[in-house]
């Protein structure tokens, strides 16, 4: 069983030409509305990808609070620990220029009352071998009592390291596996990393300091991880991308999928990888995320 613990969005999306600079105003060619939030975007991947799938976030009392469950509902995913809160539910105003590129402004909305409560209460139920995947789009208290009550519960917890906040070293050292993208890396560890060899050697050295599985994901090129004492580095698929939203989350959802089912570490991390990829087809986070199907197609 995997518990998603974080934050559900309604995205409202922008298609541009190129996106702008500062102060400065382009055109939009087409506009659309479609579920998201990292935490509900993770989570129907990981459902989609054949796993059994609770999650505990919250929406408003508004007018998207529906269409911002729709999926995760239709795909079979426990909403139980869902709560409804006044107010609004989290937006994500989103910018995709032709070229797949995207800039994201997050309104928090009702993921800000997702508290450590609800974290508790969540992470109550877990069993030895379960898995907990959380972000950084919901308060930090919140995250930390997740994280530790996976640990009391002897669950295996991932903490993806976006959006990267104040918090998220914190955070991303009481996890057993911590997912980020070559910045967010960085950011982490201080220091400006400019080489291949540099960035393995320090993901390495953190592997070897902390026991963490440490996984760093770099777009077109795969991902690169450490665990066991190893470095592994798989690649996505050779696509042309259409829209890079939502596909790290749709890696994280399928990494967490792969291993809850009991996969070799270099297999799950082989599909997530390629979902990944597939996930850059689409426009959109959660209409663009691969059913296991998919992705069984794409590796054959």
């Amino acid at each position: 069983m995997i518990t998603v613990l974080g934050s559900i969005n309604m995205d409202l999306i922008v298609t541009v030409d190129r996106l702008p600079e500062a102060g400065e105003t382009v055109g939009g060619r087409d506009f659309a509305t479609a579920a998201g939030g990292k935490g509900a975007n993770q989570a129907l991947a990981a459902r989609r990808a054949g796993a059994a799938v609770r999650f505990c976030g919250a929406v408003g009392n508004d007018t998207f609070a529906d269409p911002a469950l729709l999926l995760l509902d239709q795909a079979g995913t426990d909403l139980g620990a869902v709560r409804r809160i006044n107010g609004a539910t989290g937006t994500a105003l989103i910018m995709v220029d032709a070229h797949g590129e995207n800039v994201i402004a997050v309104v928090p909305g009702a993921n800000g009352g997702v508290d450590a409560d609800d974290a508790r209460k969540a992470t109550a139920s877990m069993r030895d071998g379960d898995h907990l995947l959380v972000q950084l789009e919901i308060p930090a208290a919140t995250i930390r009592a997740g994280l530790e009550g996976a640990r009391a519960a002897g669950a295996v917890s991932i903490v993806n390291t976006a959006p990267l906040t104040a918090e998220a070293a914190d955070l991303a050292a009481l996890a057993d596996i911590v997912v980020a993208n070559e910045t967010e890396f960085e950011r982490l560890t201080d220091k400006r990393l400019e080489t291949k060899a540099e960035r393995e050697a320090e993901l390495m050295r953190r592997h070897r300091s902390t026991g963490q599985t440490l996984i760093v994901t770099l777009g077109a090129d795969g991902v690169i991880a450490a665990r066991d004492d190893t470095l592994v580095g798989v690649r996505g698929l050779a696509i042309e991308p259409v829209d890079t939203v939502g596909a790290g989350d749709t890696f994280c959802g399928y990494l967490a999928a792969g291993l809850d089912a009991g996969l070799g570490f270099e297999t799950a991390l082989t599909r997530a990888a390629a979902a990944g990829s597939l996930a850059c087809l689409k426009h959109g986070a959660q209409p663009a995320i691969p059913s296991a199907a998919e992705v069984d197609a794409a590796l054959a």
